[in-house]
């Protein structure tokens, strides 16, 4: 990683130029916070939100954030060359860190959830946002190509990251969303992305007990998911693979407010002003349904002072975050 930590840089790794963006320098022994966007967006469209809102930035000055563009996503991205990107090359150009804790979107969250299967021991916890764990089956992928050849590539994109009640309405933010993937992300490049995540395979893993070596992912993890949202089946099938121990389900009325629970969960951030932490903007267009969740299943971790011991979470609970009385807009 640079010498010089805050700001953008092109990370050259061995499957290629990776743009990252980083925000702080390390802090001890804590892990790096990084995300990475889903389909059609960038790092600026699915995070700045969540990451500007005043609650958060209390909780992320206690963290190095490393925000990862995939290649040609970032805003004014060159062409890449045809077949650059495969499903294989992504999860293995993240940026080396000690550890990290992962928020992920969409293709974001394959990535990252691909990469903690891959190397558990540098992955402390994720956050996996409108998650589908599940490659495309013959029958999905003749649907997609279908849709490839009658729709134009944006609106095929808005498909994923929105309800077809909300893409029905053409509500301001869809409206948004489709002129910023228009005119701010390369068209090639997003098709390239488009094409990586619709080749994706199963994601193997499997509950303890469940089949003969069945591997999961090890640490902490918060699903995430908003009521009849295009990925609310994948994400509940994710849930069913993972270890309960360890997994928090949610739909949320207060992200913020969640993750800071997650953080002090596994032995970080004891004691970080709440400011009521107001729940503001959440992250991502997939996660514009958040918007609309009514319930929470959430433990509050308890704080932890001192020693950074763990301690789980469990789906099944409803402590921690209240019900949603009101719409939150999520920006991702």
């Amino acid at each position: 990683m640079p010498e010089c930590w805050d700001g953008e840089h092109d990370v050259q790794t061995p499957h290629g130029m990776l743009r990252v963006v980083i925000r702080g320098a390390p802090k001890g022994n804590k892990p790096a916070i990084l995300t990475y966007h889903d389909v059609g967006l960038n790092h600026k469209l699915c995070f700045n939100s969540f990451f500007n809102n005043k609650d958060m930035q209390e909780i992320s000055k206690h963290f190095v954030v490393c925000h990862v563009d995939a290649p040609g996503q970032q805003i004014g991205a060159s062409q890449l060359p045809q077949g650059y990107q495969t499903s294989k090359n992504l999860d293995a150009m993240l940026p080396a860190f000690k550890s990290i804790v992962g928020i992920g979107v969409g293709a974001g969250a394959y990535v990252l959830a691909k990469f903690a299967l891959i190397f558990p021991d540098l992955v402390e916890g994720l956050v996996l946002l409108n998650i589908d764990p599940n490659g495309k089956g013959w029958i999905d992928w003749a649907a997609t190509k279908l849709s490839g050849l009658t729709s134009a590539l944006p609106d095929t994109v808005l498909s994923h990251l929105f309800s077809q009640e909300e893409l029905m309405n053409n509500t301001e933010l869809v409206q948004s969303y489709r002129q910023q993937i228009n005119n701010t992300v390369n068209q090639f490049n997003l098709q390239l992305f488009w094409n990586m995540y619709n080749s994706r395979r199963d994601l193997e893993m499997n509950r303890s007990g469940t089949v003969l070596n069945a591997k999961t992912l090890k640490c902490p993890v918060m699903l995430v998911v908003g009521d009849n949202g295009p990925a609310e089946e994948g994400v509940v099938e994710c849930n069913s693979k993972l270890d309960p121990t360890n997994t928090t389900f949610l739909k949320p009325a207060k992200l913020t407010e969640a993750f800071k629970y997650f953080l002090q969960g596994m032995g970080y951030i004891a004691n970080v002003k709440d400011g009521r932490l107001s729940g503001g903007p959440v992250p991502s267009a997939s996660m514009t349904r958040l918007a609309r969740s009514r319930t929470a299943s959430l433990t509050s971790a308890s704080s932890m002072d001192g020693s950074r011991s763990r301690t789980c979470t469990h789906s099944d609970s409803s402590e921690g975050v209240g019900a949603a009385t009101q719409t939150m807009e999520v920006s991702c």
